[in-house]
């Protein structure tokens, strides 16, 4: 079974609307933890508008299951935000400026070296390492070259197509997938996975690890219930 990694950038960013601190990102991380979930994702920005750098450092003290943090290692606080809390692991995510919302992978054929640089500086400092790419066969065997433990695939292209013609969405991620096992990479997968479309994702992608959900997981606990909603996450991922 997948591990559910719960995203909380969106408590922060409620959090954040007005001020102090209601909601208690902490206490929901806590609480998150303590209803089922086996880890937590963060993704600190630039503009620190949702997560703030302060987060991870409370947070890291806290927290009993996986912590993961993404985001662009491109930029030098997130590189040493990583290094000083050493979190079980780190997810390289290719954020232009300014952006919204991640919404592609990397090039691991064009940024091989680069990359290649970067996962060997989180792995020496113990952590795991998992890199943000779109699912694409090509994609996968570049990021095997770089030596990093797992990919994250981007699954925003899923879920946009799951209710016109699921099994027609899914083949790329089968695909890649297949790859990746071949390649011997953990795979991970997050972005738009929802209530609707995670069991059937779950159950055809092979050797599946994680699932990284935050906004459409938080959105649901608003008419659900934060601990029934993770519930009712964990039963999808169940084979």
């Amino acid at each position: 079974m997948a591990h559910l990694s719960v995203n909380i950038n969106k408590i922060a960013t409620l959090r954040n609307s007005r001020g102090g601190n209601n909601p208690d990102l902490v206490k929901v991380a806590l609480d998150c933890e303590r209803f089922g979930a086996e880890g937590i994702t963060v993704h600190p920005r630039p503009d620190q508008r949702h997560i703030r750098y302060q987060d991870v450092y409370d947070l890291k003290a806290v927290i009993a299951t996986e912590f993961n943090i993404e985001g662009n290692c491109r930029e030098q606080k997130f590189v040493d935000l990583v290094l000083a809390n050493k979190p079980a692991q780190v997810t390289l995510v290719p954020d232009a400026d300014g952006q919204i919302t991640s919404n592609h992978g990397w090039d691991t054929i064009k940024h091989k070296d680069y990359l290649k640089e970067m996962v060997g500086l989180f792995k020496s400092a113990g952590i795991r390492v998992s890199i943000f790419v779109d699912p694409v066969v090509e994609m996968i065997e570049g990021a095997a070259l770089t030596g990093t433990d797992r990919i994250e695939l981007y699954t925003e292209a899923y879920a946009q197509n799951y209710f016109s013609n699921r099994e027609k969405a899914i083949l790329p991620y089968v695909a890649a997938a297949l790859k990746a096992n071949e390649l011997e990479l953990g795979i991970n997968a997050g972005h738009d996975l929802d209530l609707h479309n995670l069991k059937y994702f779950a159950e055809s992608i092979p050797e599946l690890l994680e699932v990284s959900i935050g906004h459409a997981l938080i959105s649901d606990a608003l008419y659900l219930g934060l601990e029934n909603t993770i519930q009712m996450y964990l039963q999808r991922l169940k084979n």
